[in-house]
Order: structure tokens, then C-alpha cells, then sequence
């Protein structure tokens, strides 16, 4: 019996073999999962190595652009380059674009062309050199005209009390003056060798060109077009004596010598002019003439020796007559008996012009061989909207 008892006792403990056993595997597992995670992150570090090497291999270097505002990508300048050079118009016929105001648009046959970028380069020169934009309302439209409504009256008015029947008071009335709008044409040309030559900037040359004639032609227009296919001067209107003028006609002040000021007080007609000026205008209001008048505005002074004109203080900012600005407009007529040499007013106020905002060029390289044609057309209009806005000085006796 003693011995069975010391054999039970000498037996290995059953209870500890399965704890060291799940250790032991668990031990195991934890260790092979850190291998496979650690080798599963080195192919993946691999393999981005392998596709970043190969996209560096197979990557393809554009060409740098003609200009810095130019995208090489666009397919409507692919399309617009192809066509200026060859006349190819395969990529126009199926191009698909947003139809925006400067956007390219393209007729049935993929002969008229709109180039987003050109059109703003045209607009921005327009705007510098067409001198009264700088001055008068610009709008845009999608007519063939633009009408302006003027509140030309007042409305009636009177006091009243508490027994006195209150009478009918007068109606304001609304004078209408439609803006026809007219098309305005240039046509530059360049030889067909220019054009192949693929470092040449094709849209700047033919903004240059084309902008340097709308303007031209544009600021004529303002100033002394007859309307006649073209938008109406506000020079071309009927202009009477201010102390008798009436809508639909511009006011005047005579400087009291024909063809000059008057050599006693010059400065006086300039005074008088501002103030023929309704006070509501003045705030807004600029002086226009050409730079011969401005030179001999220029060496006016008051009665205390003082110069009326001074220059612009800081870049960019106008010279000022009397502390308004004022604009050199070329297409002004100079001084001469009778001339309406000086204008003042708001022109915001009392100028309207009307442009649709699209521009279109045709390319005809048929008509000038060896050279290409460039048609471009643009339509716009303008007409005096307000006309106790603007007051003119005529040089002249009354």
C-alpha cells in the first residue's frame, strides 16, 4: 500500500500540459503573423517603387505653351491653331463647348470661330485705347438693340392740410431711346508661311491687329459718329444755348471769342461750363478734349495765379481741371470757330454703349494668295441716353 501510494506521488502533474501547450502555440502564431505582416509590407513598398518608376519612364513632356496664360490642352485652341494655320476645320465640326459669353462658337459649316482668349485680349486693349469706355455705360446684349428708359419729369407734388381737398398732381413721363447695334469689321492678313511657323503666337498678333482698328473706329464713333451704319456721336445731336435747351438736345456755353477764349478771363468759359452742369450730374462728371485743346487748357490760371489744371499724383490716376478729371480723347475737334471742342458730364450717366459679346473671325486664304485673311466682325451701337447729362463749350459768340 506504501507503494502505490509513492508512485501516485512521483507521477508527472497532469493540470500544467495543456496551459504550456496553448502558450507555446500562441507564441508561434503571434511570431509568424509579425513575418507575414513584415514581408506583405515589403512587396507593398515594392510595388510602389516598380509604379513610380515606371510612370517616370513613360511619362511624356508637353511642349512649353506660347504664352503664359496659354493651356496647350485645351482642345478649342488645338482646334483654333490647326484652323488659322491650314484651314483644317475637322476638329471644329465636333467640338462641343460651354456656350459662355467669350466662349468659341461655331457656325453649321465650322467656319466662324470665337476663341475665349483672344476675344478678352481684343476687349481689354478696346477698353485702353477706345477712350470714352473708360468713362461711358458699357452693356452687354444679346439683341440687335438696347433700349434705355429716362424718367424725363418730375412728379407733381404740393402741400396739404387736414380740410383742403388734396388736387391731382402732374405724372412723371418716360422717354425710351433704343441703341441699334451696327457691325464693325477689320481684316488683318498674314502670309501662310508666318502662320505654319509654329513658334509664332498666332492669337496675340490677331488680337493686336484686330483691336488697334475696332478701337480706332469705335472712338470716332462716340465721339462724332452720324449713325448712319455706325453708333451716333453725342458731337452729332442738335446743341443749343444752355439757357435754352430742352430734351433732346445738348447744352452749350459760348466762350464769347470765336475760335478762342476770351483773352481778358479764359478761365471763365471753363467755370461757367462746370457750373451749366445740373449739381446731381457733377459729382460723377469728367472733361473731354483732345490733346491740342488740353495744351492750351493747360496754362490757365485763376485770379490768383494759380494753375486750374494739375496732374495725376499718383500712376495711373487722371490729370484734373478744376478737381474733375479729364480724358484725352483724340477723336475730339480741336479749337476753331464755332468747334464744341470741350465736353463735361457724368457720361456714365449720359452715354450708352451696347456691344454683343461675341466676336467672330472668318479665315479666307483664297482672296490674298500667298497671304491669309482674317475677317473679324463685332457688333456694337451707343447714342446719348441722358442729355442734360453732358454740357458742351463752343467756341464761339454765343
Amino acid at each position: 500500500m506504501t507503494e502505490t501510494r509513492t508512485g501516485a506521488a512521483e507521477g508527472p502533474p497532469l493540470a500544467k500540459a495543456p496551459l504550456e501547450e496553448m502558450r507555446e502555440a500562441l507564441g508561434g502564431f503571434l511570431s509568424e503573423f509579425s513575418e507575414f505582416q513584415t514581408d506583405l509590407t515589403t512587396k507593398f513598398h515594392k510595388q510602389e517603387e516598380r509604379i513610380a518608376m515606371l510612370s517616370t519612364k513613360t511619362m511624356t513632356h508637353a511642349r512649353p505653351a506660347l504664352s503664359a496664360a496659354a493651356d496647350p490642352e485645351a482642345p478649342h485652341r488645338k482646334a483654333l491653331a490647326t484652323y488659322l494655320r491650314n484651314g483644317d476645320d475637322d476638329a471644329l465640326r465636333g467640338l462641343e463647348l460651354e456656350h459662355k459669353g467669350l466662349n468659341t462658337a461655331v457656325n453649321a459649316e465650322g467656319g466662324y470661330l470665337v476663341d475665349p482668349q483672344t476675344a478678352e485680349t481684343i476687349r481689354g486693349v478696346l477698353r485702353n485705347a477706345s477712350s470714352l469706355r473708360a468713362i461711358a455705360n458699357v452693356v452687354q446684349v444679346e439683341a440687335s438693340s438696347f433700349d434705355v428708359l429716362i424718367d424725363t419729369t418730375d412728379t407733381g407734388a404740393g402741400w396739404a392740410d387736414e380740410v383742403t381737398e388734396t388736387a391731382e398732381t402732374a405724372a412723371p413721363q418716360i422717354e425710351r431711346i433704343s441703341i441699334p447695334l451696327f457691325e464693325l469689321s477689320a481684316m488683318p492678313k498674314a502670309s501662310q508661311r508666318l502662320l505654319d511657323d509654329s513658334a509664332f503666337d498666332i492669337e496675340g498678333w490677331l488680337a493686336g491687329r484686330i483691336a488697334d482698328k475696332f478701337a480706332r473706329a469705335e472712338a470716332a464713333a462716340f465721339v462724332s459718329g452720324d449713325g448712319a451704319g455706325k453708333p451716333t456721336g453725342f458731337l452729332d445731336g442738335v446743341a443749343l444755348p444752355n439757357a435754352a435747351w430742352t430734351w433732346g438736345a445738348l447744352g452749350y456755353v459760348a466762350t464769347g471769342t470765336v475760335g478762342d477764349f476770351d483773352a481778358a478771363a479764359p478761365a471763365d468759359a471753363i467755370v461757367d461750363l462746370v457750373y451749366a452742369l445740373g449739381a446731381q450730374y457733377r459729382a460723377g462728371a469728367s472733361f473731354v478734349m483732345n490733346s491740342k485743346t488740353a495744351g492750351a487748357v493747360r496754362k490757365m490760371k485763376d485770379a490768383d495765379g494759380r494753375f486750374l489744371w494739375s496732374d495725376g499724383l499718383a500712376a495711373g490716376e487722371p490729370a484734373r481741371l478744376m478737381g474733375y478729371p479729364v480724358l484725352i480723347a483724340e477723336d475730339m475737334p480741336d479749337i476753331a470757330a464755332d468747334s464744341l471742342a470741350i465736353a463735361f458730364g457724368d457720361f456714365r450717366a449720359g452715354y450708352t454703349i451696347a456691344e454683343r459679346p461675341d466676336l467672330r473671325v472668318l479665315r479666307d486664304p483664297f482672296s490674298a494668295k500667298p497671304h491669309v485673311l482674317f475677317y473679324a466682325t463685332k457688333r456694337v451701337g451707343g447714342a446719348v441716353s441722358d442729355f442734360a447729362a453732358i454740357k458742351l463749350l463752343k467756341f464761339g459768340l454765343s
